[in-house]
């Protein structure tokens, strides 16, 4: 059954061979309904003629947007879809001060989440390069959605990563969810990429006298969650640690890093300081410029009022 557009809550897209240098169209409207049928059918005429550029963010629907990427032009994708998990972006969420919490996350519902899968699994393995490779990010509840999708569209799992993070939510009668599921998952497993001594040499030890490369190669990645107090920020994010270390084994400095569902544009920031390409989709206004200020700022964190400076790029040495 075709879903209805206005449920959907993707981001983007982009073409590296473009020129254009427009900043953003509020496809959006289109998605919520705003618009009418004619109106619609317009917006989409001018969109076909569009080429958009790297190294910029676009306030899309990454489902339409992919359609108009050339194919096996991106290098690798890193994305945290919707979950389908009903999820409420309230402001006081984990005890967050309310007026630092942008709202506006939109969720795909439970039934429509296999199809909405498919859709944008699809437009990813179109503009993979054989030689890349995407990092797919997932609660456990819908997962099952995401296996059977990337399995029907051809991708290649290589690894089911697990991320622990410091925090979850207490229950009484289960026990506590305090992990991520990540697939890290290719096109061609012989062509892709992968730089096994990218954050340690074979002959670093820890201190225990272990390899730290093995120990950094394990597939469960104890990663703490970010709070950022005092600034700006979404309801939910990656670490810039957890980006951090997917683009150093997987990509080189000019690779082009897509993340269809860009939130707080976390993905397309740490490309930025790793010398990547960027270029990234949010159909969330308020998300949206969020990230736009951060990229065009070059800052990453953005302080919620006066009293505590922004973070910018220069201060993250190790990424340098």
């Amino acid at each position: 059954m075709a879903m209805k557009k206005q449920k959907i809550r993707p981001r983007g897209t982009y073409d590296p061979s473009s020129n254009l240098h427009d900043e953003t169209t509020d496809f959006n409207a289109v998605s919520r309904g705003i618009v009418t049928s004619a109106e619609t059918s317009a917006i989409k005429e001018v969109t076909m003629e569009k080429h958009l550029s790297l190294d910029k963010i676009y306030n899309m629907d990454c489902i339409e947007g992919m359609r108009h990427l050339p194919e096996s032009s991106v290098d690798l994708v890193v994305t945290d879809p919707p979950f389908a998990i009903d999820f409420k972006a309230q402001r006081a969420n984990y005890n967050r001060t309310g007026s630092r919490v942008m709202e506006g996350y939109n969720e795909i519902r439970a039934s429509e989440y296999g199809a909405f899968t498919k859709q944008w699994m699809s437009g990813c393995h179109r503009v993979l390069k054989d030689s890349g490779s995407m990092f797919v990010f997932s609660g456990w509840n819908n997962l099952k959605d995401i296996l059977v999708a990337l399995d029907d569209i051809g991708f290649i799992t290589v690894n089911h990563i697990i991320w622990k993070y410091q925090f979850g939510v207490v229950c009484k009668r289960k026990f506590v969810t305090s992990h991520y599921h990540c697939l890290f998952i290719c096109k061609d497993d012989r062509k892709r990429k992968f730089f096994n001594s990218a954050r340690h040499e074979q002959s670093v030890r820890t201190e225990n006298g272990g390899s730290m490369r093995y120990q950094d190669l394990e597939d469960v990645w104890a990663i703490k969650r970010e709070y950022w107090h005092g600034d700006k920020k979404t309801p939910t994010k990656l670490p810039a640690e957890l980006v951090e270390k997917i683009l150093l084994y997987t990509s080189e400095e000019g690779d082009v890093v897509m993340d269809p569902f860009l939130g707080s544009g976390q993905v397309a920031v740490v490309a930025k300081m790793l010398k990547r390409r960027h270029v990234g989709f949010e159909i969330v206004k308020e998300y949206f410029d969020f990230a736009k200020e951060r990229l065009d700022k070059g800052v990453y964190r953005i302080a919620a009022d006066d009293t505590s400076p922004d973070e910018t790029l220069p201060l993250f040495e190790k990424l340098k």
